[in-house]
């Protein structure tokens, strides 16, 4: 049974990703401990809220240096919504440093029709992986902000109204789901246990 940690940095959807991952057969921990996380064979990155909140938790915490710790030693990763964002080098929300983990830029969603984006929508592949073996599918998202181009990284993308942008990512071993798997029926299902399954590679 995979092991995984979702780092708690005081916000973020780390109840019910919790719920979700366990429904899957994960044995689930959440920790604030920078050093529980040197030793963890897998991680998840939650968020909910704003981009610059979450990166001062993180950098306070000591949290952002043992991600990236573990990114470095190639630990499987996987971020959701804002910890997806959160993976890339600069949002334009609260014009914030990020763990830069992946290279490219969050932006504000422009062309939709309404924001913040809440609702169902496609996801089509634009690269093979492992974590998107299962697309195109439908995933719920709920957002403001978005990475537009991710370049090699981009392995998904999703289009509203006249706004199209990247809504699975993943470099390395680490990677990332704009949509909420936790919140996405057997769309998100498939995403957590690929994930589970994942090496990193």
């Amino acid at each position: 049974m995979a092991g995984v940690t979702i780092v708690d940095y005081g916000g973020g959807n780390v109840r019910s990703l919790r719920a979700a991952l366990e429904r899957c057969g994960a044995e689930v921990d959440v920790s604030a401990d920078p050093k529980r996380l040197a030793t963890s064979e897998r991680l998840m990155l939650a968020g909910q809220g704003a981009a610059g909140s979450a990166m001062r938790a993180l950098r306070e915490t000591g949290l952002a240096e043992a991600i990236r710790s573990a990114a470095a030693r190639s630990v499987p990763l996987l971020g959701v919504c804002v910890g997806l964002q959160l993976l890339f080098d600069h949002s334009e929300e609260d014009d914030s440093a990020c763990l830069g983990l992946i290279p490219g830029q969050v932006v504000r969603l422009a062309g939709a029709a309404r924001l913040p984006h809440l609702g169902w929508n496609d996801v089509e592949q634009i690269r093979a992986h492992p974590l998107a073996v299962d697309l195109p599918a439908v995933a719920y998202f709920a957002h403001s902000y978005a990475v537009i181009a991710a370049g090699a990284a981009g392995l998904a993308q999703t289009t509203v109204d006249d706004a199209s942008f990247v809504s699975l990512v993943a470099s390395g071993s680490v990677a990332g789901a704009q949509f909420h798997p936790e919140r996405s029926a057997q769309a998100g299902r498939d995403l957590l246990q690929r994930f589970l399954a994942w090496d990193g590679a």
